[in-house]
Parts: structure tokens; sequence; C-alpha cells
């Protein structure tokens, strides 16, 4: 199934699990939803300190799982390509850990984006051994942690 507007606003679920809508995206959803999370991640670290945000972080975490089965679910396809929600948080939590410039977070985004998509062991193993949205929020956590591992190499040698 195809997602619409209509099924985006459906359920908050659907609005939740499809980025707001970044998820509709005819071209490249997971694209979409990690550059609407980097967008939206200045509004993130105004509002919130470094602890608060981890732990609104954990509770988008698991809010996502219900959100993206839900979805999934609806869509008859557990890890549909218009849910990003997962994309989203993951963004988040590596740009929390990100230098704050521009150029730091744009080589943050390209490499999450590289994980996510490659889906190196263990990424592609813990996406295949958890269903629902659980898989579907674990995955994007493990491919932002390679992404954090090479971030932290590369400020370690050019920083």
């Amino acid at each position: 199934m195809k997602p619409t507007a209509r099924f985006l606003v459906a359920h908050p679920s659907h609005f939740i699990a499809l980025g707001f809508g970044a998820g509709l995206s005819p071209r490249a959803p997971g694209t979409v939803g990690t550059l609407l999370g980097w967008a939206l991640f200045p509004a993130l670290t105004w509002s919130f300190s470094d602890v608060e945000l981890l732990v609104l972080l954990a509770i988008f975490f698991t809010g996502g799982i219900a959100a993206a089965g839900r979805s999934g679910e609806a869509l008859g396809q557990p890890d549909h390509g218009a849910i990003v929600w997962d994309e989203m948080v993951a963004i988040w939590l590596v740009l929390l850990f990100t230098p704050p410039t521009l150029a730091w977070q744009a080589v943050a985004v390209v490499l999450f984006r590289v994980f996510d998509i490659l889906k190196p062991p263990p990424v592609r193993n813990v996406e295949a051994a958890f269903k629902g949205g659980f898989g579907v929020m674990i995955d994007d956590i493990v491919a932002a942690g390679y992404a954090l591992l090479v971030l932290a190499v590369l400020v370690r040698l050019l920083g």
C-alpha cells in the first residue's frame, strides 16, 4: 500500500511514523526524513539540555516502536519505506554528539545515511532478528552507532 495524505492524518501513530509527512516523499523518504530531523534539531537543542534530550530521545524511541508497529501493520509491510520516524530519532541521537558546526553536522548526516542504507553487519543482523516496531527502530540506532564511531575518529583526526 502506498500511503497518502489521508493515511497520514488517519491516526496520530501514522503522523508520527511517517515523520509529519516526510515519509510521503516519492523519492528517498528515508533521506527526506533524515533531513527534516536535521532541520528540526535546533528546536530540540534550544529547548532541552543534553541530558533532557537523551531522555526525550528514549521516549521518542519507545513511542516510535508503537507508532511504527501500528503504521507498518496498517500499510501491510512492517518496515515500509514511508516510516521515517526511525531515521529522525537516530539522526537526533547522532547530532547530539556531533560538533555544533554545519560542516560536522553535514558529515554526520551523510555518515548516518550511508550506514542506514548499506546496513553493514550487525545492522542487517539486528534488522533481521527483530520484527515489528522495535525492529524498525533499533536497526537505525545501530546505524547511528556506526556513524558516531566514524565521526569520533574523523573529529579526532581532523578536528
